[in-house]
């Protein structure tokens, strides 16, 4: 079987196991990698990741520390709107975090496509990346034709907007490479204008200690900053304004897998929620994203949200 061959069935693989979509880059990729990677630099010199200080891992800017020899990478997208996300609620939690845990359900479908390459070349060496690991992802993914890096700093896919979770293999084979994608944002800067913190501080740059999504997950401190707080207008996990404003997601089709509809408890979240101790909690956040927040953070958000100003 050729390179063109090969090619073709694997991202027809990716499909077959449920992704919306996918693609293929070869390393080192096009200029525009680099361009992406000096921007990753400019961004952590300004302190604009917070604390999450996993983004400054050097294998993030040099994809053979993550697999030696490593030539193409495989980008695939999960489309995580389900038909019965949750749309009205006093509480709010973002799309991504409201069905399974993407982590898992990714990893678990890119393994499947790696033990389907090894049935084809069994010497094929490959490493699974989905959100934790230490690639440039959103450049990988553009680089594989998936979509644009659009001006809310999501990857934005003509076709599901930027209702998609990513994953990644990279392979020390070489396969035949799609084109990358165009931006295509136009004058468009609607994100901008309706993030009430003004996180986005300029097009394509997110300063994180504006933004309402990271401090609703990962700050760790006991009270949210005041323009924080003062904004939450009900998010208390995560934040989708940038996302729900992006005319590129006005018309995206729903995933209809039970695996993406949220839980029950996320459509009941209340004042009493206030109360559920933290067994309650941790009962309530198996297998999903949303483990991440903490039973007691989850107090603080959604006390921070209703506190009147």
């Amino acid at each position: 079987m050729n390179t063109e061959e090969i090619s073709k069935k694997l991202k027809k693989k990716a499909i077959e196991e449920g992704f919306a979509i996918a693609g293929i880059a070869n390393i080192p990729g096009s200029s525009r990698i680099n361009l992406r990677t000096k921007a990753l630099d400019r961004w952590l010199e300004n302190n604009f990741h917070g604390e999450m200080k996993w983004m400054e891992a050097d294998k993030r800017k040099n994809i053979n520390l993550i697999l030696d020899g490593a030539k193409s990478v495989l980008a695939v997208g999960y489309n995580y709107l389900s038909e019965k996300s949750i749309k009205r609620n006093k509480f709010k939690i973002a799309k991504f975090g409201q069905g399974k845990d993407y982590h898992k359900l990714i990893n678990q479908k890119l393994k499947n496509i790696g033990k389907w390459i090894n049935s084809e070349l069994p010497e094929c060496k490959w490493k699974i990346c989905v959100d934790s690991s230490p690639l440039l992802e959103k450049a990988w993914a553009e680089e594989s034709g998936l979509g644009w890096i659009g001006k809310n700093s999501n990857l934005i896919n003509k076709e599901y907007g930027s209702w998609i979770s990513l994953g990644f293999m990279i392979f020390n084979t070489k396969f035949e490479a799609d084109k990358p994608a165009k931006p295509l944002c136009g004058q468009c800067e609607k994100c901008l204008d309706k993030c009430p913190t003004k996180a986005i501080t300029e097009p394509f740059v997110i300063n994180s200690q504006l933004c309402i999504a990271y401090h609703t997950i990962e700050n760790r401190d006991l009270n949210l900053p005041s323009i924080i707080e003062k904004n939450l207008n009900g998010w208390i996990a995560g934040c989708d304004i940038c996302q729900d404003i992006c005319p590129w997601n006005k018309f995206v089709p729903t995933n209809k897998n039970i695996d993406t509809h949220p839980k029950q408890w996320m459509e009941k979240l209340n004042l009493n929620s206030l109360k559920w101790k933290d067994n309650e909690w941790s009962e309530n956040l198996k297998g999903t994203t949303l483990k991440r927040i903490k039973p007691w953070m989850w107090r603080r958000n959604i006390k921070a949200s209703i506190q009147k100003r």
